[in-house]
C-alpha cells in the first residue's frame, strides 16, 4: 500500500530552510557589503547551493532505495576519492590553516560533508545485506557474541572507521570526525550487533580523539579556554567571550531583527559557528527558545520515522542521520553558550556553506523517502 510521507517533519523542514535563508540574508549583508560591494553576495552563493540541495533533495526523495543501497557502495567510494583530491595541486583549496575544499570548475565544495551521509548509507546498506536472513526479528535483537560474528561485523566496520579517521585526521576536521564517527556507531548498535562491539569502539575513538587532542597544540589551547575563558579573553577565548556577550546583550525579546551589532566584524565566524549568538542578539531568549523548540520537533518526528521504519536498512539510515544533525545542533548551539568547545561545527540550514546546506537537505529528502514507506 502506498501511504502519504510524513508532513509535519516536511513542515518543519520548511520552516528552518526559509528561516535560515532569511536569517543569513539579514547576516550576511554587512559582511558581503564591505567585501564585495554588494549586501547580496553571501546570499546569492546560499541560495545557489539551496537550489542544487532542492534538486538533489528531490531525486533522494523520488529514488527507490533498494536502488539507492545497489549504487552506493560506488557513491562512498567517489567521496572517498574526493576526500584524498582536497590534498593534490591545482584541486585542494586551503582556508584557515586546512586541506579540506576541492575546486572543480571553479565551485568549491567540502566533500567531508557528504561524507556524513554516504558512509551512514554504505554501512547501512552492508549491514542490511549481513542481516538478510534475520529482518524481521526487530530493532533491538541482537545477534550473538562469537569469534566468527566479531570478524564478521566488527572487524570490517573499524576498518571503515579507520580510514575516515585517518583521511580526516590529515584534514585537521576533528569536529567533522567526531560526527561522522558517532553516526557510524549509532546505525552499528541499531543494526542489532553484539552490545559489547559498540562500547569497545566508543572507548577505542574516546582514546583516538584524546590523542589527537594532545598531540596538537591548538586543540589543547581551544580546550584550556572552553575549561577557563577568562584566561585568555582577548586571543583564544575572544570568540567565546564575545559569543556571551551577544547572547546576554538580547535578553528576553532581543535588540530587533538586522539590529546584531556582534555582526559588524567584532564576532568572528558570525556567518558560521556563531550564527547562533548572532540570533540571540537580535531574536533574545524568546527566539533563541523558539528555534531550538523547532529542531527538538525536527528530532521527535525523525524519530518516529525510524521507529516506523519498515526494514532494517530504513531504520539504520534514518538513525545514522538523525544522529548526525541533531548532534550537530547540539554542538553547534552549545558551544555559542559555552557549555562545548568551540568546534567550527555549521549550524543545520542556518550557518553559511554550500557544502553542508546540500547535504542536509539530501538527508531530508532521504528520511521521507523513508517515511512514505512506511
Amino acid at each position: 500500500m502506498k501511504r502519504h510521507i510524513n508532513y509535519y517533519f516536511l513542515f518543519i523542514s520548511i520552516i528552518l530552510i526559509v528561516f535560515g535563508i532569511l536569517f543569513l540574508a539579514n547576516l550576511s549583508a554587512p559582511s558581503s557589503l564591505q567585501t564585495f560591494g554588494n549586501t547580496s553576495y553571501y546570499l546569492f552563493h546560499q541560495f545557489y547551493a539551496l537550489i542544487i540541495g532542492l534538486f538533489l533533495g528531490f531525486l533522494a526523495f523520488k529514488i527507490p532505495l533498494e536502488f539507492i543501497k545497489k549504487i552506493i557502495p560506488v557513491i562512498f567510494l567517489i567521496n572517498l576519492v574526493l576526500l584524498v583530491a582536497v590534498f593534490l595541486p591545482f584541486w585542494g583549496v586551503k582556508f584557515w590553516g586546512a586541506q579540506r575544499w576541492i575546486n572543480i570548475g571553479g565551485n568549491i565544495f567540502q566533500p567531508s560533508e557528504f561524507l556524513k551521509i554516504t558512509s551512514v548509507l554504505y554501512l547501512a546498506s552492508w549491514l542490511s545485506k549481513k542481516f538478510k536472513d534475520n529482518q524481521k526479528k526487530g530493532l533491538f535483537v541482537r545477534v550473538k557474541s562469537s569469534y566468527n560474528n566479531f570478524i564478521k561485523f566488527f572487524l570490517p566496520f573499524s576498518l571503515l572507521l579507520v580510514t575516515v579517521s585517518v583521511i580526516l585526521f590529515f584534514q585537521k576536521d576533528l569536529s567533522t570526525l567526531a560526527i561522522v564517527t558517532a553516526a557510524l556507531l549509532s546505525v552499528y548498535f541499531i543494526a542489532g550487533t553484539p552490545l559489547w562491539h559498540t562500547i569497545l569502539a566508543v572507548l577505542v575513538q574516546i582514546a583516538s580523539a584524546s590523542v589527537l587532542i594532545k598531540i596538537e597544540p591548538y586543540r589543547v589551547q581551544r580546550l584550556l579556554v572552553f575549561l577557563n575563558p577568562e584566561s585568555d579573553p582577548l586571543g583564544k577565548g575572544f570568540q567565546l567571550r564575545q559569543s556571551l556577550l551577544a547572547i546576554g546583550s538580547g535578553g528576553l525579546f532581543g535588540k530587533g531583527w538586522g539590529m546584531s551589532m556582534q555582526k559588524f566584524g567584532i564576532l568572528p565566524q558570525s556567518m558560521a559557528d556563531s550564527v547562533f549568538a548572532i540570533l540571540g542578539e537580535e531574536t533574545g531568549i524568546i527566539g533563541s527558545s523558539i528555534l531550538i523548540a523547532l529542531f527538538l520537533l525536527f528530532f521527535w518526528q525523525g524519530t518516529k520515522i525510524a521507529r516506523k521504519s519498515a526494514d532494517k536498512f530504513s531504520k539504520m539510515v534514518t538513525t545514522g542521520i538523525m544522529t548526525w544533525l541533531i548532534l550537530q545542533v547540539f554542538m553547534n548551539i552549545s558551544s555559542s553558550l559555552g557549555i562545548w568547545p568551540l568546534s567550527g561545527i555549521p549550524l543545520p540550514f542556518f550557518s553559511y556553506g554550500g557544502s553542508h546546506l546540500i547535504a542536509e537537505m539530501i538527508g531530508v529528502g532521504l528520511l521521507l523517502n523513508i517515511s512514505r514507506n512506511t
